[in-house]
């Protein structure tokens, strides 16, 4: 994505960025897809400690053999 700020400065420094709406948005969505890739690892690692039951056995509790 390549994005095109205009720089504000306050005393000589720079204070601000403004983006045109258009950026705003697509660097809105993908930051909300970088959170949602974080809460999916998140979740993984958390998986990864719980106890798997293979699907055979599930098939077989559930009847379904």
């Amino acid at each position: 994505m390549k994005l095109h700020p205009e720089i504000l400065k306050i005393n000589g420094k720079n204070e601000f960025a403004v983006l045109r709406y258009e950026e705003f948005l697509a660097l809105q969505e993908r930051l909300a897809d970088a959170e949602d890739v974080l809460e999916l690892r998140k979740a993984k690692r958390a998986e990864t400690k719980k106890k798997s039951i293979p699907l055979d056995e599930v098939k077989r509790k559930l009847g379904l053999r």
